[in-house]
């Protein structure tokens, strides 16, 4: 079979032999050329990226920064500003969490867990404030599954005063992880920052709690907007308000459950139990006796 030579001036000459003449190595000119294209490309998206980079508006740049430095002074002024009754509750709780990490049994769960789980800890707190003279209890938000957000529950402490009868009673919240509450995985350096400034064990009434959680949910929305990114329902403003202001139950029991030991049950005397089928034959068997199959009366 005849072959055709490709030539750069497409002259082709059909007279001579065809064994004469050399063929063009086309493996390599095409993979020649792709690798030509392939450089050419990563260079265009590398400078398309470098110019989107230049080309950002100075003014967006400097709203940007403006906006989280608002957010971390917001925060900063909500977190410092306290009162002597958070004051007093905040060193208990510290106090006992201190105790709690002391102690070896704490957590009387069937797993128990090194330093006490989250609900021995909370019992334990909510005990020593009981103790202390507070209306201290453990509580439970829960909330149904609606268009805006999913459902969901959580478990916190809170404590009501009610010592001044001129005004209505203060609510102050009690929350031993409030900065894992706001943490996300793909948050941006600036939110990531600004999640670092709470404190993991919060203790404040529910108007400071409420101004929180709107600082950091502006800040997530921000965020997700400068990635482009979708924000979760469960990272909104309302979503994150239902853990603390919706409560469904409000608990004040605080004892604890005492394992049962080993020598107790070793001492504890056997349950009698009686069949339904000797029932009949209590009254007659001490005067009744068996010999051989035969029934014999004792005199």
């Amino acid at each position: 079979m005849s072959h055709r030579i490709l030539s750069s001036n497409h002259n082709y000459d059909t007279s001579r032999n065809p064994r004469d003449q050399q063929p063009v190595q086309l493996c390599s000119s095409i993979f020649g050329f792709l690798e030509e294209q392939a450089t050419v490309l990563s260079y265009d998206i590398q400078q398309d990226v470098e110019d989107d980079d230049e080309c950002e508006d100075p003014e967006d740049i400097e709203d940007k920064i403006k906006f989280w430095e608002t957010q971390h002074q917001n925060l900063h002024t909500t977190l410092f500003r306290t009162t002597s009754l958070e004051s007093k509750i905040r060193n208990i709780t510290k106090e006992v969490l201190g105790e709690v990490e002391m102690a070896e049994n704490v957590c009387s769960c069937p797993r128990p867990v090194a330093g006490g789980c989250r609900s021995c800890r909370m019992r334990e707190i909510c005990s020593r404030l009981q103790k202390s003279g507070y209306d201290s209890a453990i509580c439970k938000s829960k909330w149904k599954n609606s268009l805006d957000f999913p459902s969901g529950e959580h478990t916190f402490l809170d404590v009501i005063d009610s010592s001044n009868h001129k005004n209505d009673p203060v609510r102050v919240i009690i929350e031993l992880e409030l900065r894992g509450q706001f943490e996300m995985k793909k948050g941006s350096k600036e939110y990531n920052s600004l999640v670092c400034k709470l404190p993991d064990i919060f203790v404040g009434k529910c108007d400071r709690l409420q101004n929180i959680i709107k600082i950091l949910s502006i800040a997530a929305k921000e965020c997700m907007r400068e990635k482009k990114m979708h924000l979760g329902p469960w990272r909104k403003q309302r979503y994150m308000q239902a853990k603390w202001l919706r409560v469904t139950e409000r608990s004040t029991v605080t004892t604890k459950i005492k394992p049962l030991a080993e020598d107790e049950c070793s001492t504890r005397p056997a349950r009698v139990r009686t069949s339904m089928l000797t029932m009949d034959l209590i009254d007659d068997l001490p005067n009744m006796s068996c010999f051989y199959g035969h029934t014999v009366e004792v005199l």
